[in-house]
């Protein structure tokens, strides 16, 4: 037994050093670096997490009054944490390989969930050999030498800080997300920081809803100089009164504010031609010289900013791009607030300028760029290529996707462009008078683009854009004459602000000081996923379900979705990452109270005085002739209500459409609905054409009766006008008999389904033509499209290409892959398959959202019939978790139900 022992000893003691990271793509990066004394392995994110409800909690634990929570909030708010669905398996492999190290190495990323991670490892897996915490904020050769050169402790106010956060998230979470499923809709998901951000949104509907649009005009004139240039100038004022522009009107009544001249079109068009063919001469001339500074370098917001306006990428896209730059070696780390350079970094930058662009365009000293975030958790180096020098984005496009190489070139062009001169230009303004009428027109000239001539920020193309900037205006000199070429009168019509895009919504956050850059990928993508917005091209556009969520919120718990108070809870947060402040006090505070009430004092009876018809009813207006027109927000869909009348509303028209003109066609509309088109001759049925969520259909009977109404939607191209009795009934008529195919004996059908008319004999399928309809093809004709080869279809009928795949499953060992199936996108891996979220845009999918919707999946077991359920699905649970069961409250059972496993599904992952 001892020689055993001591053989166990100097194996380990000979053995390599063990290193962990987050990310399979990471490990291999620094692989690359390290000798063969090391060895490199991957946690796949987060190895341990709060439990997704009483199920996954240790059997002691389940009767506790805090037992959804996870949370003990009667002892110092002490975290129950449990082995995340799936990663047992991968736990017990590290714990495998830290059997036969010498020492452990723990290089996860640098900030707050980094941080976790590590310490979550140590408690899982507690090393008996010594353990270091590596730390680099980018993955080359030289930082991963200088962090095994210096490595450090476990910082456990970094930890600490992690953990508030995600016991406040909890809490915040599971207690108003369960009012939102019994007065509003099932699935639904609260949030300290995701409410508010709902919130902006559905009030920038709400100023679009109410604004009054204004109508003005004013005349654009074409002026010739004495040596024969053009230019165009703008009416400002007429007889010494001014000539109003959009910020004269008040966007509630659509009336002026101030004394200007207001015309209309009958005054405008009197006006040209009083003083067509006057005399006009330059009034004034003025000119000031203008110096622009260039931007600093990139953090995580104004990356995502960027990367939207300029590459059109969302907030998720960029984070999932960056990231991979990351983990192979391209650019420093992705998640920061810091403006900060590294002096290497200033001189790699300071070089390119001078070999790139020349001498003229370098500042004369290092620029630097002071962050002013105050929290000092986050990585402290703004977002830059990695390495020095830089490599060249001509020499990386070979190397990078496309996507890839277009956010290395964004980085790499800000970063180069911040040690840049500043451009210098100048900007004119000429004042033109005549007829008792003031004309005024301004001009842009650069006289040396400096950064600029690098970096346009809002445009891919600096050169070009350099010269959309310049407005050049022809020499003129004070009082000389001008001949008036050409007068026209212009309209204008007020407009409300823009909706929210991601970047702009991003910005508004952090201009606020609510929540963390790093997060608001996620934030944005729980908001679409979740039913609150959807897009139109690029903005957010909020739901009405959104509308009464915010609706409660506002009425019920207004502190919660505070800007002030959330900004203040980001500040309490950042006093705990800086040691200012003890966890368990704050915690305390916020749940309990302390002078004021705290969160659960505000929950306490709010199921019964949330009254569910008044915060899920909206006013639209009242019509002339009627009374008042509201939408109504109910249990499965929002629809129009006035008096008795009722309208279902298209699924994606935007609240800022919905006039009260609007609303009454639509009632028009479901009204007529309600009168048959005809009675059917063979049933004596009516038959009905209605307009439901989903767009038009045909309906035979009606709900009271004893059958089953028949519906059919309108083919495509079918106009809802278009529609009588007969078309109905050949609607209705689908499927439709042809007639027998002769060599197989089989019926052939034809029918309208899912992917559109096709016809159909026996297990043969065919897609119909564009040219033939189903209402009308014969059997001759089916029976030559049955005759034709089938065409394969992607996503049904022949093996699919897969759209991405990702590196190995650490479960199964196979590829993961994200494949387009029948009924939608999944992802697979190999064993278990996992639909993404409605509305997930694929290309935004990362390794690591397929790793969770995977081992979501896997904790629920199999799908089987409900007679085998009950068996089955325990041991599938049992089988997809693994043994895992861990010390200090580690759930033996790995299975969550659908429901708990909604709760938790935004909130304490890894981010991006």
């Amino acid at each position: 037994m001892a020689k055993k022992k001591s053989a166990t000893k100097k194996s380990a003691k000979n053995g390599k050093s063990l290193v962990i990271v987050e990310s399979p793509a990471k490990a291999r990066t620094i692989s690359r670096y390290l000798g063969k004394d090391f060895t490199v392995e991957a946690s796949v994110g987060h190895v341990r997490d709060l439990p997704q409800g009483k199920k996954n909690l240790p059997e002691k634990y389940r009767n506790e009054d805090w037992a959804d929570l996870g949370v003990n909030v009667h002892a110092d708010f002490d975290p129950i944490y449990v082995v995340l669905p799936g990663k047992s398996k991968q736990v017990t492999a590290l714990r495998k390989k830290l059997k036969d190290a010498r020492q452990l190495f723990l290089a996860t990323d640098e900030d707050r969930e980094g941080e976790a991670i590590s310490w979550h490892l140590v408690e899982l897996l507690k090393p008996k050999v010594p353990c270091h915490r590596l730390v680099f904020h980018e993955i080359t050769k030289e930082a991963i030498r200088e962090a095994l050169a210096n490595p450090r402790h476990l910082n456990q106010q970094l930890v600490r800080a992690q953990e508030t956060r995600r016991i406040l998230d909890r809490l915040y979470g599971y207690g108003v997300s369960p009012l939102l499923w019994r007065k509003v809709r099932t699935k639904l998901s609260a949030g300290r920081v995701q409410s508010v951000a709902v919130r902006l949104i559905v009030q920038r509907e709400r100023e679009r809803m109410s604004f009054v649009r204004a109508t003005y005009w004013d005349l654009l004139g074409t002026f010739v100089t004495q040596h024969g240039e053009s230019f165009e100038a703008s009416l400002t004022a007429v007889d010494g009164q001014r000539i109003p522009t959009g910020k004269d009107f008040d966007p509630q009544t659509g009336k002026l504010t101030a004394d200007r001249a207001l015309l209309n079109e009958q005054q405008a068009e009197g006006l040209l031609e009083r003083i067509r063919g006057g005399k006009f001469n330059v009034r004034s001339l003025e000119e000031k010289p203008f110096t622009q500074k260039p931007y600093a370098p990139f953090t995580t917001s104004t990356l995502q900013q960027e990367a939207n306006r300029k590459l059109g990428f969302t907030a998720r896209h960029t984070m999932s791009v960056a990231q991979r730059l990351y983990e192979n070696g391209h650019i420093t780390y992705m998640r920061t607030d810091s403006t900060n350079l590294a002096n290497v970094a200033v001189a790699a930058a300071r070089e390119l300028v001078s070999s790139e662009y020349g001498e003229d365009y370098l500042h004369a000293e290092p620029r630097v760029y002071e962050s002013k975030v105050k929290n000092a958790q986050e990585a402290h180096e703004a977002i830059r290529p990695a390495g020095h020098p830089f490599e060249l984005p001509s020499v990386m496009q070979k190397e990078l996707q496309p996507d890839e190489f277009r956010l290395f070139e964004l980085i790499w062009k800000r970063t180069v462009a911040s040690q840049m001169a500043n451009a210098r230009g100048r900007r004119i303004s000429i004042t033109i008078q005549g007829e008792g009428c003031t004309f005024a027109v301004g001009g842009k000239v650069i006289d040396f683009p400096g950064f600029l001539r690098a970096y346009v920020e809002g445009s891919d193309d600096p050169h070009a854009e350099l010269a959309d900037k310049e407005k050049i205006l022809p020499a003129v000199a004070v009082d000389e004459l001008l001949g008036c070429e050409k007068l026209e009168a212009k309209a204008h019509t007020t407009a409300p602000r823009a909706r929210y895009s991601e970047a702009s919504l991003t910005a508004a956050l952090e201009e606020k000081g609510i929540g963390r850059p790093s997060t608001y990928a996620a934030i944005i993508d729980t908001i679409l996923n979740r039913g609150y917005a959807f897009k139109r091209a690029n903005a957010l556009v909020p739901t009405w379900v959104a509308f009464s969520v915010v609706n409660l919120l506002e009425t019920h718990l207004p502190t919660l979705i505070d800007y002030e108070f959330t900004a203040q809870l980001e500040d309490d947060l950042d006093s705990i990452s800086r040691g200012e402040a003890d966890p368990s006090q704050y915690l305390h505070r916020f749940y309990f109270g302390n002078g004021q009430p705290g969160l659960k004092k505000q929950l306490d009876h709010k199921l019964e005085e949330i009254d569910a018809k008044k915060i899920g009813t909206i006013p639209i207006g009242t019509p002339e002739d009627g009374p008042p027109i509201v939408v109504r927000v109910g249990r499965y869909a929002p629809f129009l209500e006035q008096g008795e009348r009722r309208a279902t509303l298209p699924e994606e028209l935007p609240p800022d459409e919905l006039t009260v003109e609007r609303a009454v066609e639509l009632l028009a509309q479901s009204a007529k609905a309600e009168q048959p088109l005809g009675v059917c001759p063979e049933t004596h049925k009516p038959v009905y054409l209605k307009v439901g969520r989903f767009g038009p259909y045909v309906q035979r009977g009606s709900p009271d009766d004893e059958e089953k109404p028949k519906n059919a939607s309108l083919l495509k191209g079918m106009q809802p006008e278009d529609v009588d009795l007969q078309l109905a009934l050949k609607l209705l008529s689908l499927p439709r008999d042809l007639g027998v195919d002769p060599k197989t004996g089989a019926p052939v059908v034809a029918q309208n389904g899912r992917f559109g008319p096709y016809i159909k004999s026996g297990d043969e399928t065919r897609s119909l033509p564009a040219e033939l309809s189903p209402l009308e093809i014969t059997l001759q004709q089916a029976l030559d499209l049955l005759a034709q080869p089938k065409k394969s279809r992607r996503g049904f009928g022949a093996k699919k290409e897969p759209l991405k795949v990702f590196d190995e499953s650490p479960v199964t060992g196979q590829k993961i892959q994200l494949l387009d199936g029948r009924y939608g996108p999944y992802v697979t891996d190999g064993e278990t398959n996992a639909s993404l979220p409605k509305g997930s845009d694929v290309e935004q999918v990362t390794f690591q959202q397929a790793l969770d919707l995977l081992a979501d999946r896997a904790a629920k077991g199999p799908a089987v019939k409900k007679k085998k359920a009950a068996r089955k699905k325990t041991a599938a649970s049992k089988k997809a978790t693994g043994k895992g069961a861990m010390k200090k409250g580690v759930a033996k059972k790995r299975s969550a139900t659908k429901k708990t496993a909604a709760k938790t599904k935004s909130a304490g992952k890894k981010k991006g």
